[in-house]
């Protein structure tokens, strides 16, 4: 279509988002990081709110300052002199004006790049909440969408001595979106985990996984590797000095694999033993610490390395009142700590995946989690770009994490209504999971019948444990309609009840039917615990929740004040509520 004469494209073209879409940046550009030399790029970024996507309308990336005419052109912005932000955290923790905004948000910053002998250089981001776009000296190289798994670009022909990196990340609420509009959690925007620069030769170890093959011996470890570079057939090493393990695994058109006899000492919550491991191909190597266990699903029980276990646990967001989503390792720490304090020998983390630092710590300090993707509530679960999102955060997540030994169990999915279109959507993540890794068992956080009373979802048949979410005794106000629901589900898989509880203000006591208040909450936890557990299916709880968080859908101004109370501890992790101390006694019973 001709344009008029006086049209400007930055002014009147509302399908600028258009021209960057292409350029996806996806699960296919990972590449195998533990244990690597990495560059942070963190610390001090200029930062400019854009609440009408100029920068993207305008190109200011291309810094283009001077017309074909010589003259200076008046700018709308100036990088180096905007505010200063520390990368990571989330913007709205920065300034109080900044709390409640969403929409896009400009960083960006300078660094010097010396050639060390490197052939291949990548960034990696950690998380960049919801969508980024990333620029580097004034070159577009693509579009991330998923706001909690890492990404990763390759750089090399775009460095030079001196670098601007520009990233616009916009956390604006759509409906298209993996998660969509609707929530239940606060929406952090920003770069809230690290960016790195990794050196790498030019042939290097992509991918690396490694495990027990799962056939009940635990006398084999399962190892396989995906080179990428020049050199892609010759020889990789596998040292795991404590086993005695020096393995040769031979490598062609890039793939390698080998089955190796071991004894390993399994990997438990009351015996997190690690390995040190190295893999070397060429001139590359990549270092983890590797817990071996097995987990598996024999009738209604859970079973970890050969004994039925019951999973004491609790559910979690990644979320401090001081930091918003950019969790501290302290603040992880401190988080399990109070999990064992409880007696809890595992943790659900809801609803997105959290860092990655959560599993590499749990790891260290057993703790068994559930990881999940937030294909939450109203998903467009017709939408194949929807579903092509989700997959891709659910393969980004897995090949995070899937040396992990703390992680159990992927979830594909919370709370959604049980439509034709969503057993299609979620079925299919449920079989890309177990494609991707046959070793761990694929939950999802169902909505019951609340009408009939019982546990039914067809997305059950797809699914190893069936994740129930129930609030008897406070959404559904009748509580004796608990029982009636395990009356009437005869189940052949286990259930993990994934979510029960009560909203709670700190310190705010009265009697039991005063919602709101600890009692109330605390009678709750009672009644809950004396029926589960007398439920044989049942083989596993996180209640909602370990702490309070913030909410901007909770605005009783009593008891919630912008604040989803449900946490079994105040919002700054200050006030153990009375509940807490019912779970503590009833683990402490199991």
């Amino acid at each position: 279509m001709n344009q008029p004469e006086n049209y400007v494209d930055s002014i009147h073209n509302e399908s600028y988002e258009a021209q960057y879409s292409g350029k996806k940046i996806t699960n296919k550009s990972m590449i195998s990081d533990r244990g690597r030399e990495k560059e942070s790029l963190g610390g001090y970024w200029s930062f400019g709110i854009d609440q009408y996507d100029t920068c993207l309308r305008a190109k200011w990336y291309e810094e283009v300052y001077i017309d074909q005419d010589g003259n200076y052109i008046p700018m709308d912005f100036s990088f180096d002199e905007w505010e200063k932000v520390l990368v990571p955290s989330s913007w709205n923790t920065n300034k109080e004006k900044y709390l409640l905004y969403e929409g896009s948000a400009v960083y960006t910053r300078t660094f010097l790049y010396l050639d060390h002998g490197e052939e291949r250089v990548f960034l990696k981001f950690g998380a960049v909440n919801y969508d980024a776009k990333v620029f580097l000296n004034k070159q577009y190289l693509g579009q991330h969408k998923g706001g909690s798994t890492p990404f990763y670009i390759e750089v090399t022909e775009y460095l030079q001595e001196q670098n601007r990196i520009l990233v616009v990340a916009n956390n604006t609420r759509k409906q298209d979106q993996v998660p969509c509009k609707n929530t239940d959690w606060f929406n952090y925007g920003g770069i809230y985990r690290d960016v790195e620069l990794i050196r790498l030769p030019a042939t290097y170890i992509k991918d690396f996984s490694i495990g027990l093959v799962p056939d009940g011996s635990f006398s084999k470890i399962k190892v396989e590797l995906e080179i990428e570079g020049p050199d892609q057939d010759g020889h990789a090493l596998l040292k795991i000095d404590q086993l005695g393990i020096d393995q040769t695994i031979e490598v062609r058109e890039g793939k390698g694999s080998v089955v190796i006899e071991a004894q390993p000492n399994l990997w438990s919550p009351d015996h997190p033993v690690l390995y040190k491991t190295s893999l070397t191909y060429q001139d590359d190597s990549v270092h983890d610490k590797i817990g071996f266990r097995e987990i598996r699903v024999d009738g209604r029980e859970i079973v970890l390395n050969g004994k039925p276990i019951f999973l004491k646990g609790i559910s979690a967001h990644e979320e401090s009142v001081k930091n918003g989503k950019a969790v501290t390792d302290e603040e992880i720490i401190e988080n399990f700590k109070l999990a064992k304090e409880m007696n809890c020998n595992y943790m659900r983390l809801a609803h997105y995946p959290h860092t990655e630092r959560a599993a590499q710590i749990a790891d260290e300090m057993g703790i068994l989690l559930w990881e999940e993707i937030p294909v939450y509530w109203s998903i467009e679960f017709h939408n194949p770009e929807t579903y092509q999102d989700a997959e891709n955060q659910l393969t980004e997540l897995i090949r995070r994490d899937r040396n992990r030994a703390s992680v159990i169990v992927w979830s594909v999915g919370n709370e959604n209504a049980d439509t034709e279109d969503r057993v299609s959507f979620m079925s299919a993540l449920a079989m890309k999971a177990k494609e991707l890794d046959p070793t761990r068992l694929v939950s999802a956080a169902c909505m019951l019948d609340h009408v009939n009373h019982i546990i039914a979802d067809r997305l059950a048949d797809y699914l190893d444990v069936i994740g129930a979410n129930q609030y008897y005794g406070w959404y559904q106000t009748e509580f004796n309609n608990l029982i009636k629901l395990f009356e009437n589900s005869n189940l052949s898989k286990p259930v993990i009840i994934t979510e029960f509880g009560a909203d709670a203000k700190a310190g705010h006591r009265g009697t039991v039917d005063q919602k709101g208040t600890e009692d109330c909450q605390q009678d709750i936890y009672k009644k809950q615990v004396a029926v589960l557990d007398q439920i044989p299916y049942v083989r596993g709880l996180s209640p909602w929740i370990l702490y309070d968080f913030r909410c901007p859908r909770r605005l009783h101004p009593i008891t919630q004040n912008y604040y989803n109370t449900k946490g079994l501890l105040s919002e700054d992790k200050s006030h153990k509520k009375l509940a807490f101390y019912v779970m503590q006694q009833y683990y402490q019973g199991k």
